[in-house]
Order: C-alpha cells, then sequence, then structure tokens
C-alpha cells in the first residue's frame, strides 16, 4: 500500500495556500497529512502574533510622534508669531526706510555768564548801590582779625573826596560817584575809596594813570581821629570792572608810617581786598539773576 502517488513526486502540504489547490484535492482516494496540517496552523498564529506585535509597536511610534510634532508646534508658535511669513525672491531682505537711531540737530549749551562784565559797564551794572551796601553792618572779619566799622562818605563830587594827582585823574576818566569808609583796629585806620566810572575801559585808565601821590582822602569822624593828614601812609590802587578803588592806611597817632610797621600794610591790603571781594559778588549776583529768568 502506498500513501503517495505513483509515478510522480511525493505531495507536499503548502500552508500558504487554500485548501482547494493542496495537492491532496485533486484524488480522491488522497488522505490529508495531519501533522502537516497542525505544523502550518502554528505557524500560521505565529506569523498573526508577530504581525500583532509590530503593528502595536508602529503605532505607539505614530502616536509618540504626532505627540512630538504637537508640542513642538505649541511651542513655536510665540516664535513664529514674531518672524517675517516668506523672505523675497533671490533671499533679498528689504532694508529700512530710516535710520534706526533718531538723529538731533547739533545743539550747545550757552556759556556762562561772566560776572565781570556785569559790573563792566553802567547798562548792565544797574543794581543798587551805595556805601551801606558795599560795606554793610558795624564791623568787618577778615581771617582772624576783626575791624570796626567807622564813619561812611558818598559824593558825586569826586575830585572834593582825593588829593594829590588823583582829583585830575578822576576828573579826567569821567569819576561820577565816590564813596568812602573807614575801619579801625589797635590804633590804626584805613580808609577805601571806591570810585564809579561807566565803563570799564575808564576804571582801568585811571588805574594806570595813577602814581604814588594819587591819594584817596582819609575819612575821620564818628570816634576816629583824624589821621594821614600829613604823616607819611601807605596807599593802594585798583579796579575791577568800572569800579576803581583806592586805600589809604596809616596811625591814629600822628606818626609816620614805616616798613617795619607790617599791621599797618596787612590792614591795608585786607580792605583792598574786601573791595574787591564786594565789587566782584556785585557782579556775581546780577549774573545769576540774569542766568534766571
Amino acid at each position: 500500500m502506498s500513501f503517495g502517488q505513483q509515478g510522480g513526486p511525493q505531495s507536499q502540504w503548502d500552508p500558504w495556500k487554500p485548501q482547494s489547490q493542496q495537492p491532496w484535492t485533486s484524488g480522491a482516494g488522497d488522505t490529508p497529512d495531519w501533522a502537516a496540517l497542525a505544523e502550518a496552523s502554528e505557524t500560521r498564529n505565529k506569523r498573526r502574533r508577530l504581525l500583532f506585535i509590530g503593528g502595536g509597536a508602529l503605532a505607539t511610534v505614530a502616536i509618540g510622534t504626532a505627540v512630538a510634532m504637537a508640542v513642538v508646534s505649541a511651542s513655536g508658535s510665540d516664535e513664529a508669531s514674531n518672524k517675517p511669513s516668506s523672505v523675497p525672491a533671490g533671499g533679498d531682505i528689504p532694508s529700512p526706510t530710516g535710520t534706526g537711531a533718531p538723529s538731533f540737530a547739533p545743539t550747545s549749551a550757552p556759556p556762562p555768564l561772566d560776572p565781570k562784565d556785569f559790573v563792566s559797564s553802567k547798562s548792565k551794572d544797574t543794581a543798587p548801590l551805595g556805601p551801606q551796601i558795599l560795606f554793610p553792618g558795624t564791623q568787618l572779619t577778615m581771617g582772624s582779625t576783626v575791624y570796626k566799622k567807622g564813619p561812611t562818605a558818598d559824593t558825586k563830587s569826586c575830585a572834593a573826596a582825593a588829593k594829590g594827582t588823583l582829583p585830575k585823574v578822576l576828573t579826567d576818566n569821567g569819576c561820577t560817584r565816590l564813596m568812602r569808609v573807614t575801619y579801625t583796629k589797635d590804633g590804626i585806620a584805613v580808609t577805601v575809596g571806591v570810585a564809579v566810572f561807566d565803563t570799564a575801559a575808564q576804571a582801568t585808565k585811571a588805574k594806570t594813570s595813577s602814581n604814588d601821590k594819587s591819594i584817596v582822602a582819609s575819612l575821620s569822624g564818628d570816634g576816629v581821629k583824624d589821621f594821614c593828614n600829613s604823616a607819611v601812609c601807605r596807599t593802594t590802587t585798583n579796579s575791577y570792572g568800572r569800579y576803581a578803588y583806592f586805600t589809604i592806611a596809616g596811625l591814629t597817632n600822628g606818626k609816620d608810617v614805616t616798613t617795619k610797621d607790617t599791621a599797618v600794610f596787612t590792614t591795608g591790603d585786607d580792605l583792598a581786598e574786601f573791595a574787591f571781594r564786594q565789587i566782584r559778588r556785585r557782579g556775581e549776583a546780577q549774573a545769576s539773576a540774569a542766568a534766571n529768568e
């Protein structure tokens, strides 16, 4: 008895073909190979399991990719809103129509006002003026030294309050006013005289035209004895703006001043310095007022 076909190759079960196409269906006497059928069934089951596992893995990867793309899209939306939607052909970006930084016309701050300008001409020097304004109070302190203030005088006849060659100097240069004040300390008296002119040029010329015989008249009274009427005294001359100022310092006991009387020299220098400061302060006050207008 034979279980195979005669005269041909042994029949083989093909698990991938339908039953109607299997070799054993060709003859009525053929009997199925049950072992082969069982093996084929097991092979199909294994393949289905592999396909199921592979499909699940692909689905997981697809879901993860979709989630990642959604996150990237959400996080990139803010950046995209700040960027142009397209770039012109050729890669050229249009240039801006204006410069990035604002431009301003060149400017410069006005120069500060010079205080001396306000005491150099009658037209600018318009603040109130008088001996009590230039020399206020009842005493003067210079450093650690205190001088007592004595009499004051004010006249428009400049020559009448001067001696020696000074009357002519004041008259020739157009002096309009001469104010005087006297200070004393320890037997020393000093008179400082401030002559007023219309311009700084006139005051400067009055200073340069003066000499050692150009003397402002000493001022006594109010407890101050006569001084420097006949004795040798020490004098100074200077100017600032439209003002020329003079000092005469001497001893109240009527004696001549010598080079050994250093206190007399110091007193005269202190009063000359104070006169200069007061005139300069006058200019500073007027310059400050003009700057704030």
